[in-house]
């Protein structure tokens, strides 16, 4: 069983425009399932296509499952059976050996920037940028399956 143990943070903007960047990479993504107990998401990327698979979230903790699938049927079954989608630029970002992922979102969820970073326990420690603001797991309007169907632009 595949387990995601992830904590999800707000962006400071000053700090974070002030920040050296990687090269960022666009991702669509899509629902052809939402509800409170499961998610399955079709991403899209520059090159690569997923299928994604995930449960329902207790405390920074919930199953998933993930596969590569090629692109182009991630993109046919994102513009034929999404019920929702977004998109957002992503940065992979390490700090103190820990990778951050941070998604700027684009469209009507323009303006928010969320931070998150994978665990291997809950209770892991670990250190945070100058850039990270306020912690918003377990937070449901922060959900990319929320934001797709309820945007930032709408609260």
């Amino acid at each position: 069983m595949g387990i995601e143990i992830e904590r999800k943070f707000l962006v400071k903007k000053a700090n974070w425009n002030l920040t050296d960047k990687p090269e960022k990479e666009f991702f669509r993504q899509g629902y052809l399932c939402s509800d409170s107990f499961k998610t399955i998401r079709v991403r899209e990327t520059d090159t690569k296509g997923f299928l994604t698979i995930k449960g329902i979230s207790v405390g920074a903790t919930r199953q998933e499952f993930e596969y590569e699938i090629p692109r182009d049927e991630a993109k046919q079954l994102l513009d034929k059976f999404s019920i929702s989608d977004l998109s957002k630029f992503r940065y992979k970002i390490e700090f103190h050996n820990k990778i951050w992922d941070v998604d700027e979102f684009l469209e009507d969820n323009s303006g928010l920037i969320v931070a998150e970073i994978e665990l291997s326990s809950e209770s892991e420690e670990f250190e945070m940028p100058d850039w990270i603001g306020k912690e918003v797991t377990g937070d449901e309007k922060y959900y990319n399956a929320n934001l797709a169907v309820r945007p930032f632009k709408q609260w």
